[in-house]
Protein backbone atom coordinates (compact mmCIF):
# COMPACT_ATOMS: atom_id res chain seq x y z
CA UNK A 1 0.00 0.00 0.00
CA UNK A 2 1.03 3.44 -0.99
CA UNK A 3 -0.68 6.87 0.96
CA UNK A 4 -3.11 4.30 2.14
CA UNK A 5 -4.50 2.84 -0.82
CA UNK A 6 -3.67 0.17 -3.49
CA UNK A 7 -0.60 0.64 -5.66
CA UNK A 8 -2.79 -0.07 -8.77
CA UNK A 9 -5.29 2.92 -7.82
CA UNK A 10 -2.39 5.18 -6.62
CA UNK A 11 -0.88 4.47 -10.43
CA UNK A 12 -4.51 5.70 -11.49
CA UNK A 13 -4.58 8.74 -9.69
CA UNK A 14 -1.17 9.58 -10.94
CA UNK A 15 -2.20 8.59 -14.56
CA UNK A 16 -5.61 10.71 -14.54
CA UNK A 17 -3.52 13.52 -12.73
CA UNK A 18 -1.09 13.65 -15.84
CA UNK A 19 -3.98 13.95 -18.14
CA UNK A 20 -5.75 16.67 -16.62
CA UNK A 21 -2.03 18.56 -16.33
CA UNK A 22 -1.42 17.80 -19.98
CA UNK A 23 -5.13 19.56 -20.74
CA UNK A 24 -4.59 22.56 -18.58
CA UNK A 25 -1.61 23.21 -19.99
CA UNK A 26 -2.74 22.57 -23.55
CA UNK A 27 -5.19 24.96 -23.02
CA UNK A 28 -3.38 27.64 -21.24
CA UNK A 29 -0.52 27.49 -24.15
CA UNK A 30 -3.62 27.76 -26.13
CA UNK A 31 -4.79 30.73 -24.20
CA UNK A 32 -1.80 32.69 -24.01
CA UNK A 33 -0.42 32.37 -27.74
CA UNK A 34 -4.04 33.58 -28.52
CA UNK A 35 -3.48 37.08 -26.59
CA UNK A 36 0.55 36.99 -27.00
CA UNK A 37 1.15 35.64 -30.39
CA UNK A 38 3.40 32.37 -31.03
CA UNK A 39 5.96 34.60 -32.94
CA UNK A 40 6.41 37.27 -29.85
CA UNK A 41 6.35 34.44 -27.26
CA UNK A 42 9.38 32.80 -29.16
CA UNK A 43 11.00 35.97 -29.44
CA UNK A 44 10.31 37.32 -25.97
CA UNK A 45 11.47 33.37 -24.56
CA UNK A 46 13.79 33.58 -21.59
CA UNK A 47 16.05 31.08 -20.58
CA UNK A 48 15.06 30.07 -17.22
CA UNK A 49 15.25 26.82 -15.94
CA UNK A 50 12.26 24.72 -14.12
CA UNK A 51 12.75 24.34 -10.81
CA UNK A 52 13.36 20.81 -9.33
CA UNK A 53 10.70 20.66 -7.43
CA UNK A 54 8.22 20.98 -10.68
CA UNK A 55 10.01 18.30 -12.34
CA UNK A 56 9.35 16.07 -9.13
CA UNK A 57 6.12 16.43 -9.12
CA UNK A 58 4.98 14.27 -11.92
CA UNK A 59 5.21 11.71 -8.96
CA UNK A 60 2.50 13.12 -7.01
CA UNK A 61 -0.77 12.94 -8.00
CA UNK A 62 -2.37 16.11 -9.44
CA UNK A 63 0.14 17.97 -8.65
CA UNK A 64 1.41 19.15 -12.06
CA UNK A 65 -2.25 20.36 -12.30
CA UNK A 66 -2.16 22.41 -9.44
CA UNK A 67 1.17 24.06 -10.53
CA UNK A 68 -0.33 24.82 -13.56
CA UNK A 69 -3.53 26.36 -12.03
CA UNK A 70 -1.34 28.39 -9.79
CA UNK A 71 0.25 29.81 -12.54
CA UNK A 72 -3.31 30.84 -14.06
CA UNK A 73 -4.44 32.63 -10.75
CA UNK A 74 -0.62 34.67 -10.74
CA UNK A 75 -1.92 35.49 -14.15
CA UNK A 76 -5.10 36.67 -13.39
CA UNK A 77 -4.29 38.18 -9.91
CA UNK A 78 -0.95 39.32 -10.13
CA UNK A 79 -0.53 40.54 -13.77
CA UNK A 80 -3.67 40.79 -15.05
CA UNK A 81 -5.81 42.97 -12.28
CA UNK A 82 -2.88 45.12 -12.04
CA UNK A 83 -2.96 46.37 -15.41
CA UNK A 84 0.11 44.37 -16.79
CA UNK A 85 0.00 42.17 -20.04
CA UNK A 86 -0.14 38.67 -21.12
CA UNK A 87 3.73 39.28 -22.58
CA UNK A 88 5.21 40.34 -19.05
CA UNK A 89 3.72 37.53 -18.01
CA UNK A 90 5.19 35.33 -20.27
CA UNK A 91 8.26 37.30 -19.75
CA UNK A 92 7.99 36.67 -15.85
CA UNK A 93 7.69 33.27 -16.13
CA UNK A 94 10.38 32.43 -18.49
CA UNK A 95 12.83 34.65 -17.50
CA UNK A 96 15.83 34.69 -14.21
CA UNK A 97 14.98 37.12 -12.11
CA UNK A 98 17.63 39.88 -11.96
Amino acid sequence: MIAGMYEQDFIAYIVFGLILNFLFSILFGIYLSKNIGIQDMIQSKGDKEQALLVSISILIPFAKMAITLYRVTILQVYFLNRGYSHKEFWVYMTSEPS
